[in-house]
């Protein structure tokens, strides 16, 4: 029910608009939406998509996004269509244009990773190749227990290299090249078993679990959240002793900062913290 629903207020306006937008409190839902396609990352998505992503970071009033797909399916991955080489088109051409998608790709799911605001993925459906990268870029991810994943480009004698840029960065590398190498369907259950989400939940409950999880984000401090978010992303990749030296820093400045006075007094005075803006 929760997904025929889903499709349906997508179906209605489908030709207006990549992603649907919708906030609720202080979480902004972005909806890709482009259902009889699966939801491909093509370049009008990926611009529509950075854009949103974008435009809230710089929103005061939004503290969560969540991300998911119109339809029957979170993404597809990639325009295979778009990517395709055009009739008349040199191979010059051809080479430049699906660059600019992959870059363009790379910079929309970097904005996600940098975003000053938690970003959860809530997936649904198959999440396959770029899909799946970008559930990987997003900071946490739920699943209905009825969602799959992949990379399939070895099936179409390609290889999902830039998706295991973020899958490899979620999972152990054994877990990210098996799912590369065979371009085998894996159910949200080894997902799970492989760190590529955090929860999954039962069919008809995902909005509700997402919705949960990203008003409990959103009750914290935004000060704390856009601090601690840039400084662990930017740690996680360094050798320990300098991502100590880095963290200790990091760490410093976060206490000393004003939400951090509030939440301490709030906490000594028994009382709830009153958070500024994000």
């Amino acid at each position: 029910m929760e997904n025929t629903q889903r499709e349906q207020a997508a179906g209605a306006v489908t030709d207006e608009a990549h992603v649907l937008q919708s906030q609720r409190g202080s979480v902004l839902w972005l909806t890709l939406n482009r259902p009889a396609q699966r939801n491909p990352l093509s370049s009008g998505m990926i611009e529509a998509l950075h854009s949103a992503v974008s435009a809230a970071n710089d929103n005061p009033a939004v503290r969560v996004i969540v991300l998911r797909g119109a339809g029957p399916m979170f993404s597809a991955g990639h325009d295979l269509r778009e990517m395709r080489r055009r009739p008349q088109e040199s191979g010059d051409a051809h080479r430049q244009r699906v660059r600019q998608v992959l870059e363009s790709c790379a910079a929309m799911m970097l904005a996600i990773t940098r975003a000053r605001k938690a970003v959860i993925a809530s997936v649904h459906g198959m999440a396959t190749a770029a899909g799946l990268q970008l559930v990987s870029a997003c900071d946490l991810a739920v699943a209905d227990e009825q969602a799959r994943f992949c990379t399939p480009g070895v099936n179409i004698g390609a290889f999902c290299t830039t998706p295991l840029v973020g899958v490899g960065r979620n999972v152990h590398r054994k877990h990210a090249l098996e799912l590369a190498l065979t371009g085998d369907m894996f159910p949200a259950a080894d997902a799970l078993r492989f760190g590529l989400v955090n929860r999954v939940v039962p069919a008809g409950e995902l909005d509700g679990e997402v919705g949960r999880l990203a008003d409990t984000i959103a009750s914290k401090s935004a000060q704390s959240i856009a601090l601690g978010k840039a400084a662990f992303y930017r740690q996680v990749e360094m050798p320990l002793e300098e991502a100590f030296e880095y963290a200790t820093q990091a760490m410093l400045e976060g206490l000393l900062a004003p939400d951090a006075a509030e939440g301490t007094a709030a906490f000594l005075e028994k009382r709830p913290p009153v958070w500024r803006e994000a």
